[in-house]
């Protein structure tokens, strides 16, 4: 019965997506002289890269897979990539909202949390990158949350990663690509106002600073002052990106980039108990905007950078690149969280009328240094018939941390709250904790005929410390393989393998092993000729060990060999002049150690513009993003999560100057649980949220 239900909705969905293109087809082909126009246009003369902006949901190429600017037709490995038109359209708030619709992803696998993007991949956590950079080596603390707002499109890269990125985990990796300095002239401002007292005003400006383009710059800022949906927890943030880009020559370019970002927040995660949320308590369900802290709990982060990106061609056929960033972040939080462990999912300390809440308080203050240095060298050339892109390259990265920590426990009624009862804990210095990795690759890309080979292997050495431990010393040679053949209808079958290792930071001053993974994967990718849209199926089997998992807050513990297969379906790009689509469906089979995920997982988008009196720039869009029922089986057994299918909108009204917006995010305001993990807690799914936007630009 429950499969029938399943294949039910699945056969649903997909009929949903065929009616659509069908109803459209038949309006263009009766009234062809109703059909609108795209209002927007592409200034820019230059061709599609893997780096420029992208009119529309479906980019052509990607660099995240090969490190090279290659067509995602040709790339044997399963890549989803997230325009900043689709960003834009989908009202994206954060990295989380941002992947929502992106395949193999499990985007909320937390519910809202304040404190980090909780992004799952293939039952993973992939590890994310900035412009082919590792941005983070540590947990929550390590890192401030990145603003969409100056990302141009964001690269998912499905599976093992390690041959390239040498610390990529088996879920693949997470690259997000900068907006860069731009020659055409482009500049806007916009203001939010939404939910929560949202308040947030942002410009981003570019274009060239001389008349022959040797100079362009770009700035972005942002300021924000908001609520969240749970009482006493602000989102507010403050950002300044400067880049600046020198091309004396058209071989060479160098692009400056600066970050300064400060955030004041909180945690929106409370760990309430099974009882009271999504079990029965004889007092009710706890509301999903209770706050079992203290007001002045905060949860605040500032974030440095300064890097660059480096490009010289030396002729046609070899080209040196070098990429650096060095980072500065601080994390200074002190917050509460519920007591659901010592009686997992119960009230240890009220066990009869279940109103009083064991309450941990925790306070840290962490500040972390990553230095990362990638250099490689590309070079196009031919050995008979054969084509070949070679990469050589060598990147190095090192991070230090340093946390002062402590916690103390208390209990609230958390029915009836009273505040006024904080025990600000006595912060006392971990063991200082460092990370060094250097890595050696080569890939070659091959060409003859349709056929399409890549191969790839990598070294690499990493030592992990904590002061008072013994170093970890660790060296892995990862590899990959990837055969594709190319036909001239559009379609493109594909098998690969590919492996990963992944040194991880230390957790309380504790040295962990290495993350080791491989991936066998056989898929299809079919792009119709002269059609916008690109289709992709891709089916899994993913191999991991050493895999970290939280048992109880701060108590981590590594797993053995971990098992996940799986079949991922997605559609991407324009049905029609009028109407653009996003559409995926996940299925995933994973071992009973990892967390707990859905087996199943769809989601539709759709985006139509139109007219309203003859006047065109009017859009309107929907969606629905669907999770099967599933539980937690680690380390126990956790409650059943139920199904939910929840609904996005977006009416908005566009000319060459102004673009206006409504967005809503979780329209029918669905109270749900993203999960409930079987150590004893329950963590709530983000509410409706809706945003008005206004964005003027000159």
């Amino acid at each position: 019965m429950m499969m029938f239900s399943t294949r039910h909705r699945v056969a649903s969905w997909l009929a949903g997506c065929l009616a659509i293109y069908v109803h459209q087809q038949v309006l263009a082909q009766a009234t062809p002289e109703a059909a609108l126009p795209e209002i927007r246009v592409n200034a820019s003369v230059e061709a599609e890269t893997a780096t420029s902006p992208v009119i529309g949901y479906r980019a052509k190429n990607a660099a995240t897979a090969t490190k090279t600017d290659t067509p995602l037709a040709e790339t044997p490995q399963s890549v989803t990539v997230i325009t900043r038109d689709q960003m834009v359209d989908q009202g994206a708030t954060n990295l989380q909202d941002a992947l929502g619709y992106a395949a193999g992803v499990r985007s909320d696998a937390y519910g809202l949390d304040a404190r980090t993007d909780s992004v799952r991949v293939r039952g993973a956590y992939p590890d994310v990158y900035l412009d082919g950079l590792r941005q983070a080596y540590g947990y929550y603390t390590s890192t401030t949350r990145t603003e969409p707002y100056t990302l141009e499109r964001l690269e998912v890269l499905r599976g093992p990663s390690g041959m390239l990125f040498g610390a990529g985990t088996a879920a693949g990796v997470v690259n997000m690509v900068s907006k860069r300095p731009l020659l055409e002239t482009q500049r806007e401002v916009g203001v939010q106002f939404g939910s929560f007292g949202r308040k947030q005003i942002q410009a981003d400006l570019t274009g060239a600073l001389t008349a022959d383009g040797t100079w362009s710059y770009r700035l972005i800022a942002l300021t924000r002052k908001s609520d969240t949906q749970v009482d006493f927890v602000p989102d507010d943030r403050s950002l300044v990106a400067p880049s600046l880009t020198w091309r004396p020559n058209a071989s060479t370019s160098l692009t400056l980039q600066g970050l300064w970002q400060k955030d004041k927040s909180g945690t929106t995660s409370q760990f309430l108990p099974w009882e009271g949320t999504i079990y029965p308590n004889p007092n009710g369900r706890l509301p999903a905007n209770r706050f079992i802290g203290e007001p002045g709990d905060y949860y605040d982060s500032e974030r440095k950078t300064f890097g660059w990106l480096f490009e010289h061609k030396f002729n046609d056929s070899w080209t040196v690149r070098q990429n650096f960033r060095v980072a500065h972040n601080e994390n200074d939080n002190r917050y509460h969280y519920g007591d659901a462990f010592s009686v997992p999912g119960g009230w240890a300390a009220d066990p009869i009328f279940k109103r009083v809440l064991g309450r941990y308080n925790d306070s840290s203050l962490t500040r972390n240094r990553t230095t990362t240095l990638d250099n490689h060298v590309e070079g196009h050339f031919d050995t008979g018939a054969l084509r070949h892109t070679l990469l050589v390259g060598a990147d190095f990265a090192r991070q230090k941390e340093n946390v002062w920590g402590g916690s103390t426990y208390s209990e609230i009624d958390a029915y009836a709250p009273v505040y006024g009862n904080l025990q600000d804990p006595v912060r006392e210095a971990y063991p200082r904790t460092r990370q060094k990795q250097n890595g050696l690759y080569l890939q070659d890309q091959m060409k003859l005929g349709n056929w399409i080979f890549v191969a790839g292997l990598r070294h690499d050495r990493a030592t992990s410390s904590a002061e008072g431990s013994d170093d970890e010393d660790s060296k892995a040679t990862t590899k990959r393989f990837g055969l594709m053949y190319a036909m001239p209808s559009g379609w493109s079958p594909y098998l690969s393998y590919a492996e990963s290792f992944t040194p991880q930071s230390p957790r309380e001053g504790r040295i962990f092993k290495p993350l080791r993974g491989e991936q066998w994967e056989v898929g299809v990718k079919y792009e119709p000729k002269e059609r916008g849209l690109a289709f992709s199926a891709a089916l899994y089997d993913l191999r991991e060990k050493n895999q970290i998992v939280e048992l109880q807050p701060q108590v981590f513990s590594q797993l053995g060999a971990t098992r996940t297969r799986g079949l991922e379906l997605e559609a991407k790009g324009s049905v029609t002049r009028e109407l653009d689509i996003v559409a995926h469906y996940n299925y995933i089979d994973a071992d009973a150690q990892i967390e707990g995920l859905p087996k199943h997982q769809a989601s539709l988008w759709a985006k139509y513009r139109f007219a309203i009196a003859g006047m065109p720039g009017f859009s309107a869009g929907a969606g629905v993003r669907w999770m099967g029922a599933f539980r937690d089986l680690q380390a126990g057994t956790g409650p059943r999560i139920p199904s939910v299918a929840l609904f996005d909108a977006v009416f908005a009204y566009e000319t060459p100057q102004w673009r206006y917006a409504i967005n809503i995010n979780n329209l029918t305001d669905k109270v749900y649980f993203s999960t409930c993990l079987s150590r004893g807690d329950c963590w709530y799914g983000a509410r409706r949220n809706v945003v008005a936007s206004a964005t003027y630009r000159f």
